[in-house]
């Protein structure tokens, strides 16, 4: 999962660093994809609107 799919879902990174329980700076971080494990807790989160990549379709 990129973390522009998942900002575009939120809104903002603000928004997205909100749904988390974590800073805005804590996203900044991640780069361009989405660390796996807050790749499934954002899978559940949206109710599979975001799906979580397997670690082959990342790299």
């Amino acid at each position: 999962m990129k973390t522009t799919d998942a900002t575009a879902y939120f809104g903002s990174k603000k928004k997205l660093a909100e749904a988390l329980g974590i800073s805005p700076s804590a996203v900044t971080m991640w780069g361009s994809v989405i660390p796996e494990l807050r790749q499934f807790q954002l899978e559940r989160l949206t109710n599979g609107a975001l799906k979580a990549s397997s670690k082959k379709a990342v790299a």
